[in-house]
């Protein structure tokens, strides 16, 4: 009878056995079920954070997530809106992209695609006073979720800095994260 595994006892992949690949996808599937967890533990880390605003980055996502809550909007854009700057700390220069890549297993294409670009929509608000393009968003005029992009930047980004807008707490949202991030789309046990 075989001892259960504690480790592998491979140093390199191509050296693993079947046994061995089915003892480490259950640990894989273990910290895949943690991932809402996880997330909902690196947003209280936005808290304080963003200098100089009157809201701290965590408030920010949290009037997000209200205001596509309260439009009425569908539980894996309220979950994108919770997350969509949670790259800020440790990707200031592509938080957008960090924070796609983070949603991307979960949710539609069209939201992958509208947190992923928002960074660069978002600029429309502010390039101009830097002298740069403040219309740099419309290379992807063409796409078919440009106009959402839009939408998304001027209804839950933009407009999210308010210190006095009564944003739901956090544990109003783990529900719905936990939902949404139940299991990868593409994930196959």
């Amino acid at each position: 009878m075989n001892e259960p595994l504690e480790t592998v006892s491979f140093t390199r992949m191509e050296n693993g056995t079947r046994e061995e690949y089915l003892f480490l996808s259950r640990h894989e599937e273990a910290a895949i079920q943690g991932v809402p967890a996880r997330l909902m533990d690196a947003l209280k880390m936005l808290d304080g954070s963003l200098e100089g605003y009157r809201v701290s980055r965590l408030e920010h996502s949290l009037q997000s997530a209200t205001r596509a809550y309260e439009a009425g909007e569908d539980e894996e854009m309220i979950v994108a809106a919770l997350f969509h700057d949670i790259g800020d700390v440790l990707a200031p220069a592509s938080h957008s992209e960090m924070a796609a890549a983070i949603l991307r297993p979960y949710v539609s294409d069209r939201v992958y695609w509208i947190i992923k670009h928002h960074g660069l929509f978002q600029s429309y608000y502010y390039a101009h006073h830097f002298d740069q393009d403040r219309n740099a968003r419309d290379r992807h005029k063409d796409h078919q979720w440009y106009q959402d992009c839009v939408d998304f930047c001027a209804n839950y980004d933009q407009n999210c800095f308010d210190p006095d807008y009564p944003s739901k707490p956090l544990e109003f949202f783990r529900p719905m994260v936990e939902r949404v991030m139940a299991k990868p789309k593409e994930y196959t046990a």
